[in-house]
């Protein structure tokens, strides 16, 4: 007959009692137990992905975006989003889903994090290259890296100053002396175009390489921004063919320079393809890149060297026509640095360290317009930022005028203040030459072009704007309202160097 638990209690000895007792608190306890390794060891839930949707297969928000950019609404484009979704949001761009992230903590995890690499779009990747810098990661893109440095170092940079010198005054004698009316933009773009050139090529000024590879140079920069349909109509399809021709050129041009190295007529400090041909490994001796790793990088160099620059100066000459204040500063700065050396005296690099303040302007010019409009990563694993998950394989996306524009960081944001970089700006705030370990190795480069140029360029001439619309686009480079046509004045006594 079945006795019930509690009358089996009432009759048990007390001895029993205590040993039934200590049964229940012990099964009751493992049972406890169990349930919480259970709860431990299910599957958490999965993090959210940010809010957003991805649009249409392959096109997405591409061609949204690129819409508001050449309408100069991009920035608005960035911030009716951020509004809508908050500072971390998803959406496709370029054929790939992405993640939008904004803020200085947002630039920081974007530079800083290992689980995120360089992305560029796929537009990007076909035009400029797979093994490119901009693509590599891990040991490669440090080998890379390492070896572009070489070019680029402080005694390399010291070099290049004079070169730079005549380059510019050439340039100024046979572009701009005599004219009434220039257009900037393109005349930029050539100047650095025949400096980078140089430099990378040892390419003089007027030989049919040099014009053939500036003309395949413009049309490749027409579709680095574009949606990746190669269709013989699309601009990414002409950049393509345009790309492959750069190449076949380079790549001519390292066959020439490798050979000339043998015999003795060229040197590691004679270009940028002289010197990464002499570079070997250390421990095998065997030649440190190869020749697609040259070509590839030696296109990126290409595009960065001369692109970003000639679009700085354009529109520090746009500022200058309206600002009387920061011109006659600037003025001051240069006169004073001429007064130094001797009649006809090319800058040195002592002379570049004096102009602090034209520096700052070219560093507000640069908040205020970034040549670049943002730039990618892609998560190598699948990574938590604010919360949501960014799955692997995901593009990350960030935007320069996120953090430019914040009257949080800048005060009175959209008012032109070079004395804001009397002081370091706010860690990841400043974003014109992005950050962490891939921060632009051609900074120095850049900064050297724009002085020696802005020299020059504010002791010889004034300028007014031809145009009384002072705007902008984006494609996906800012590009002035017709170039930016100015009407040019000579300066009496310019007392040229």
């Amino acid at each position: 007959m079945h006795i019930p638990l509690v009358e089996e209690l009432r009759l048990a000895s007390p001895m029993d009692s205590s040993l039934i007792l200590a049964l229940i608190l012990a099964v009751a306890l493992a049972l406890l137990l169990h349930l919480l390794t259970s709860a431990n060891n299910k599957p958490r839930r999965a993090k959210q992905v940010p809010p957003g949707s991805l649009g249409l297969p392959v096109i997405g928000q591409s061609l949204s975006l690129l819409r508001a950019m050449r309408a100069n609404s991009g920035e608005r484009w960035i911030q009716d989003r951020i509004h809508r979704y908050g500072p971390v949001s998803k959406l496709s761009l370029f054929g790939a889903p992405t993640v939008l992230l904004a803020g200085p903590a947002a630039n920081k995890f974007t530079f800083f994090s290992r689980a995120l690499a360089m992305q560029q779009p796929r537009s990007v990747q076909r035009i400029l290259g797979e093994k490119s810098i901009l693509e590599l990661v891990g040991a490669d893109h440090k080998r890379i890296r390492g070896a572009l440095a070489e070019f680029l170092k402080p005694d390399m940079l010291r070099l290049y100053v004079g070169k730079i010198d005549g380059e510019v005054r050439r340039h100024l004698d046979e572009r701009w002396a005599g004219r009434t009316t220039v257009t900037v933009m393109p005349l930029m773009k050539r100047l650095t175009f025949d400096i980078i050139s140089l430099l990378l090529f040892g390419l003089q000024r007027g030989a049919p390489l040099q014009d053939a590879l500036a003309a395949d140079f413009a049309r490749v920069m027409d579709g680095i921004w574009a949606v990746p349909v190669n269709l013989p109509f699309t601009a990414f399809s002409r950049s393509l063919r345009a790309s492959a021709r750069a190449r076949r050129l380079i790549a001519g041009i390292l066959r020439e320079t490798r050979a000339k190295l043998e015999t003795g007529e060229a040197s590691r400090s004679s270009d940028l393809i002289a010197c990464l041909l002499s570079l070997t490994d250390h421990h095998s001796g065997a030649p440190l890149l190869s020749d697609k790793e040259i070509v590839d990088n030696s296109v990126v160099a290409l595009v960065a060297g001369h692109d970003t620059s000639s679009i700085l100066m354009t529109f520090m000459v746009r500022q200058l026509a309206n600002d009387p204040d920061t011109l006659a500063a600037m003025v001051q700065e240069h006169d004073d640095i001429a007064k130094s050396k001797g009649d006809g005296e090319a800058l040195d690099w002592e002379d570049l360290a004096k102009m602090k303040y034209t520096w700052r302007v070219a560093l507000e010019t640069l908040r205020l317009v970034p040549p670049m409009f943002g730039d990618f990563r892609r998560a190598l694993q699948d990574v938590e930022f604010d919360g949501y998950l960014i799955p692997k394989g995901w593009q990350v996306f960030w935007v320069a005028s996120v953090t430019h524009m914040d009257p949080g960081i800048f005060p009175e944001p959209a008012r032109f203040e070079p004395s804001r970089f009397e002081n370091q700006s706010p860690p990841c705030s400043f974003v014109a030459f992005g950050g962490g370990p891939r921060i632009c190795v051609g900074m120095e480069f850049a900064r050297i072009e724009t002085l020696v140029t802005m020299h020059y360029l504010v002791r010889r001439f004034r300028w007014k704007l031809c145009c009384k619309k002072d705007t902008y686009a984006r494609d996906p480079m800012p590009l002035p309202l017709h170039g930016l046509p100015i009407q040019l004045e000579h300066k009496v006594s310019p007392c040229v160097m």
